[in-house]
Protein backbone atom coordinates (compact mmCIF):
# COMPACT_ATOMS: atom_id res chain seq x y z
CA UNK A 1 0.00 0.00 0.00
CA UNK A 2 3.20 2.60 0.69
CA UNK A 3 4.41 2.31 -2.49
CA UNK A 4 0.47 3.37 -4.04
CA UNK A 5 0.42 5.79 -1.81
CA UNK A 6 3.87 7.30 -2.95
CA UNK A 7 2.86 7.11 -6.63
CA UNK A 8 -0.54 8.73 -5.73
CA UNK A 9 1.57 11.52 -3.91
CA UNK A 10 4.02 12.07 -7.18
CA UNK A 11 1.25 12.18 -9.26
CA UNK A 12 -0.40 15.07 -7.43
CA UNK A 13 -3.58 13.09 -7.16
CA UNK A 14 -5.55 13.99 -4.35
CA UNK A 15 -7.17 11.39 -1.88
CA UNK A 16 -8.58 10.75 1.57
CA UNK A 17 -7.99 7.86 3.09
CA UNK A 18 -9.93 5.74 5.61
CA UNK A 19 -8.41 3.07 7.94
CA UNK A 20 -11.65 0.27 8.53
CA UNK A 21 -11.65 -3.58 10.18
CA UNK A 22 -11.06 -5.81 6.87
CA UNK A 23 -13.91 -6.48 4.62
CA UNK A 24 -14.15 -9.32 2.10
CA UNK A 25 -17.51 -8.58 0.57
CA UNK A 26 -19.27 -5.69 -0.49
CA UNK A 27 -22.07 -6.41 1.84
CA UNK A 28 -19.25 -6.46 4.67
CA UNK A 29 -18.41 -2.95 3.28
CA UNK A 30 -21.66 -1.59 3.71
CA UNK A 31 -21.28 -1.56 7.84
CA UNK A 32 -18.10 0.72 7.24
CA UNK A 33 -19.55 3.61 4.50
CA UNK A 34 -21.63 5.42 6.22
CA UNK A 35 -18.96 8.10 6.11
CA UNK A 36 -17.27 7.71 2.98
CA UNK A 37 -18.02 9.98 0.18
CA UNK A 38 -17.88 8.76 -3.65
CA UNK A 39 -19.16 6.19 -5.30
CA UNK A 40 -19.76 2.63 -3.83
CA UNK A 41 -18.43 0.83 -6.71
CA UNK A 42 -16.94 -3.20 -6.44
CA UNK A 43 -14.52 -4.17 -8.67
CA UNK A 44 -14.82 -7.60 -11.09
CA UNK A 45 -11.93 -8.87 -12.72
CA UNK A 46 -13.08 -11.50 -15.47
CA UNK A 47 -11.50 -13.08 -18.08
CA UNK A 48 -12.96 -14.45 -21.45
CA UNK A 49 -14.04 -17.61 -21.74
CA UNK A 50 -13.17 -17.99 -25.48
CA UNK A 51 -10.77 -15.07 -25.91
CA UNK A 52 -8.64 -14.74 -22.72
CA UNK A 53 -9.74 -11.15 -22.53
CA UNK A 54 -9.09 -10.13 -19.09
CA UNK A 55 -11.58 -7.04 -18.20
CA UNK A 56 -11.85 -5.53 -14.94
CA UNK A 57 -15.56 -3.69 -14.90
CA UNK A 58 -16.02 -0.99 -12.09
CA UNK A 59 -19.83 -0.99 -11.17
CA UNK A 60 -21.57 0.05 -8.35
CA UNK A 61 -21.79 -2.05 -5.52
CA UNK A 62 -24.98 -3.59 -5.81
CA UNK A 63 -24.91 -4.13 -9.64
CA UNK A 64 -25.58 -7.70 -10.54
CA UNK A 65 -23.47 -7.74 -13.75
CA UNK A 66 -24.30 -10.06 -16.36
CA UNK A 67 -21.56 -12.02 -17.48
CA UNK A 68 -22.81 -12.96 -20.64
CA UNK A 69 -24.25 -10.31 -22.33
CA UNK A 70 -20.72 -8.36 -20.90
CA UNK A 71 -18.61 -11.20 -22.65
CA UNK A 72 -20.61 -10.75 -25.91
CA UNK A 73 -19.81 -6.94 -25.86
CA UNK A 74 -16.24 -7.56 -25.66
CA UNK A 75 -16.51 -10.43 -28.77
CA UNK A 76 -16.66 -13.23 -26.10
CA UNK A 77 -19.44 -16.19 -25.28
CA UNK A 78 -19.47 -15.18 -21.83
CA UNK A 79 -16.71 -13.53 -19.17
CA UNK A 80 -15.93 -15.81 -15.85
CA UNK A 81 -14.71 -14.27 -12.21
CA UNK A 82 -11.02 -14.27 -12.70
CA UNK A 83 -9.01 -16.73 -10.63
CA UNK A 84 -7.53 -16.25 -7.12
CA UNK A 85 -4.05 -16.78 -9.23
CA UNK A 86 -4.51 -14.89 -11.70
CA UNK A 87 -6.03 -11.53 -9.49
CA UNK A 88 -2.28 -11.99 -7.65
CA UNK A 89 -0.38 -12.63 -11.48
CA UNK A 90 -2.18 -9.55 -12.60
CA UNK A 91 -2.94 -7.24 -9.77
CA UNK A 92 -1.13 -8.46 -6.74
CA UNK A 93 -4.20 -8.61 -4.42
CA UNK A 94 -5.75 -11.42 -2.89
CA UNK A 95 -10.21 -11.82 -3.96
CA UNK A 96 -11.78 -9.15 -1.47
CA UNK A 97 -8.93 -6.63 -2.29
CA UNK A 98 -9.44 -6.19 -5.91
CA UNK A 99 -8.94 -2.53 -7.03
CA UNK A 100 -8.18 -0.81 -9.94
CA UNK A 101 -5.08 0.49 -8.44
CA UNK A 102 -3.51 -3.14 -8.89
CA UNK A 103 -3.29 -1.83 -12.36
CA UNK A 104 0.36 -0.42 -11.69
CA UNK A 105 1.61 -3.95 -11.95
CA UNK A 106 -0.06 -5.00 -15.08
CA UNK A 107 3.14 -3.81 -17.21
CA UNK A 108 1.80 -5.58 -20.21
CA UNK A 109 -1.39 -3.86 -20.06
CA UNK A 110 -3.15 -7.39 -20.54
CA UNK A 111 -6.37 -5.81 -18.60
CA UNK A 112 -9.61 -3.49 -20.83
CA UNK A 113 -11.00 -1.58 -17.73
CA UNK A 114 -14.87 -0.72 -18.27
CA UNK A 115 -16.10 1.91 -16.13
CA UNK A 116 -20.11 1.65 -15.53
CA UNK A 117 -21.72 5.22 -16.60
CA UNK A 118 -24.20 5.34 -13.76
CA UNK A 119 -20.28 5.32 -11.03
CA UNK A 120 -18.50 7.85 -13.40
CA UNK A 121 -21.48 9.90 -13.11
CA UNK A 122 -20.56 10.21 -9.26
CA UNK A 123 -17.66 12.09 -9.81
CA UNK A 124 -15.74 10.39 -6.98
CA UNK A 125 -14.60 6.99 -6.73
CA UNK A 126 -13.97 4.64 -3.52
CA UNK A 127 -11.20 1.55 -4.13
CA UNK A 128 -9.50 -0.53 -2.30
CA UNK A 129 -5.63 0.60 -1.87
CA UNK A 130 -4.34 -2.73 -2.46
CA UNK A 131 -5.15 -4.05 0.68
CA UNK A 132 -8.79 -4.63 2.21
CA UNK A 133 -7.97 -2.61 5.65
CA UNK A 134 -8.83 0.68 4.07
CA UNK A 135 -10.22 2.85 1.41
CA UNK A 136 -9.26 5.74 -0.68
CA UNK A 137 -11.28 7.96 -2.56
CA UNK A 138 -10.63 9.82 -5.54
CA UNK A 139 -11.76 11.90 -8.04
CA UNK A 140 -12.22 11.07 -11.54
CA UNK A 141 -9.43 13.36 -12.44
CA UNK A 142 -6.95 11.38 -10.36
CA UNK A 143 -8.30 7.96 -11.55
CA UNK A 144 -7.63 9.51 -15.49
CA UNK A 145 -4.69 10.40 -14.28
CA UNK A 146 -3.71 7.46 -12.66
CA UNK A 147 -4.70 5.52 -15.65
CA UNK A 148 -2.32 7.52 -17.71
CA UNK A 149 0.45 6.73 -16.00
CA UNK A 150 -0.31 2.90 -15.70
CA UNK A 151 -0.62 2.91 -19.64
CA UNK A 152 -4.28 2.09 -19.46
CA UNK A 153 -7.34 3.22 -21.49
CA UNK A 154 -10.94 2.59 -20.15
CA UNK A 155 -14.15 3.20 -21.85
CA UNK A 156 -17.18 4.12 -19.52
CA UNK A 157 -20.11 2.42 -20.62
CA UNK A 158 -23.60 1.02 -19.53
CA UNK A 159 -22.58 -2.45 -18.05
CA UNK A 160 -25.35 -5.02 -18.70
CA UNK A 161 -27.15 -5.76 -15.44
CA UNK A 162 -28.62 -8.97 -14.34
CA UNK A 163 -32.45 -8.39 -14.21
CA UNK A 164 -34.51 -10.00 -11.41
CA UNK A 165 -36.96 -12.27 -12.63
CA UNK A 166 -34.11 -14.55 -14.87
CA UNK A 167 -34.32 -12.08 -17.58
CA UNK A 168 -31.59 -10.24 -18.46
CA UNK A 169 -30.93 -6.66 -20.27
CA UNK A 170 -28.05 -6.33 -22.71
Amino acid sequence: MEELLELLKQLHVPFQRFDHKAVFTCAESEEIDADIPGAHTKQLLMKGKRTGTVVLAIVLHDKRVDTKALGREQGDQSMSFASPALLFELLRVTPGAVTPFGLMHDKDRRIRVIVDEDAWGIGQFRFHPLVNTATLVIDIQGFERFLEHTGHTFTVQPIPQKQHGGERAG
